[in-house]
Protein backbone atom coordinates (compact mmCIF):
# COMPACT_ATOMS: atom_id res chain seq x y z
CA UNK A 1 0.00 0.00 0.00
CA UNK A 2 1.13 3.02 -0.84
CA UNK A 3 0.14 7.38 -0.13
CA UNK A 4 0.76 9.82 -2.28
CA UNK A 5 -0.19 14.12 -2.06
CA UNK A 6 -0.93 15.61 -5.39
CA UNK A 7 -1.90 18.84 -6.55
CA UNK A 8 -4.59 18.43 -9.16
CA UNK A 9 -5.13 21.48 -11.50
CA UNK A 10 -8.72 21.43 -13.83
CA UNK A 11 -9.22 24.15 -16.76
CA UNK A 12 -12.65 25.26 -16.59
CA UNK A 13 -13.87 22.60 -18.99
CA UNK A 14 -13.09 19.55 -16.93
CA UNK A 15 -13.92 21.12 -13.75
CA UNK A 16 -17.39 19.42 -14.22
CA UNK A 17 -16.03 15.99 -15.61
CA UNK A 18 -16.17 12.91 -13.27
CA UNK A 19 -12.22 12.59 -12.86
CA UNK A 20 -11.76 12.14 -9.31
CA UNK A 21 -14.14 9.48 -9.60
CA UNK A 22 -13.08 8.05 -12.22
CA UNK A 23 -9.16 7.80 -10.47
CA UNK A 24 -10.89 5.61 -7.54
CA UNK A 25 -13.18 3.54 -9.92
CA UNK A 26 -11.44 2.52 -12.85
CA UNK A 27 -7.72 2.06 -11.11
CA UNK A 28 -8.87 1.37 -7.30
CA UNK A 29 -6.98 4.02 -5.62
CA UNK A 30 -8.77 5.45 -2.49
CA UNK A 31 -9.10 9.14 -3.37
CA UNK A 32 -8.95 11.66 -0.27
CA UNK A 33 -9.82 15.39 -0.67
CA UNK A 34 -8.09 17.39 1.52
CA UNK A 35 -8.47 20.76 0.12
CA UNK A 36 -10.07 22.20 -3.33
CA UNK A 37 -11.66 25.58 -4.68
CA UNK A 38 -13.07 26.37 -8.07
CA UNK A 39 -13.86 29.38 -9.86
CA UNK A 40 -14.34 30.82 -13.39
CA UNK A 41 -11.19 30.19 -14.31
CA UNK A 42 -9.69 27.20 -12.80
CA UNK A 43 -10.31 24.29 -10.24
CA UNK A 44 -7.74 22.66 -8.29
CA UNK A 45 -7.81 20.09 -5.62
CA UNK A 46 -5.06 18.88 -3.17
CA UNK A 47 -6.19 15.07 -3.43
CA UNK A 48 -3.91 11.82 -1.16
CA UNK A 49 -4.14 8.87 -3.24
CA UNK A 50 -3.82 6.05 -1.44
CA UNK A 51 -3.47 2.19 -2.89
CA UNK A 52 -0.51 -0.04 -5.23
CA UNK A 53 1.85 2.59 -6.08
CA UNK A 54 1.47 1.12 -9.92
CA UNK A 55 -2.20 1.74 -9.61
CA UNK A 56 -1.48 5.13 -8.93
CA UNK A 57 0.93 6.03 -11.11
CA UNK A 58 -0.99 4.42 -14.00
CA UNK A 59 -4.21 6.88 -12.41
CA UNK A 60 -2.22 9.78 -12.30
CA UNK A 61 -0.99 9.52 -16.23
CA UNK A 62 -4.71 9.00 -16.96
CA UNK A 63 -5.34 12.39 -15.27
CA UNK A 64 -2.73 14.01 -17.18
CA UNK A 65 -3.86 12.30 -21.03
CA UNK A 66 -7.21 14.13 -20.21
CA UNK A 67 -5.35 17.13 -19.42
CA UNK A 68 -5.27 17.67 -15.71
CA UNK A 69 -1.83 19.35 -14.70
CA UNK A 70 -1.06 16.73 -11.89
CA UNK A 71 2.17 18.19 -9.41
CA UNK A 72 3.59 16.18 -6.66
CA UNK A 73 3.67 17.46 -3.21
CA UNK A 74 5.93 17.11 -0.33
CA UNK A 75 5.11 17.06 3.29
CA UNK A 76 2.22 17.19 5.44
CA UNK A 77 -0.55 19.29 4.18
CA UNK A 78 -2.76 21.60 6.87
CA UNK A 79 -6.02 21.85 6.11
CA UNK A 80 -7.74 25.45 5.77
CA UNK A 81 -3.98 26.71 5.26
Amino acid sequence: MSTRRVRLTFEPDLVKEPIIYRLGHEFRVTTNIRMADVDEQVGWVILELEGDAGEIDRSLEWAQSRGVRVDPLAGDVVEGG
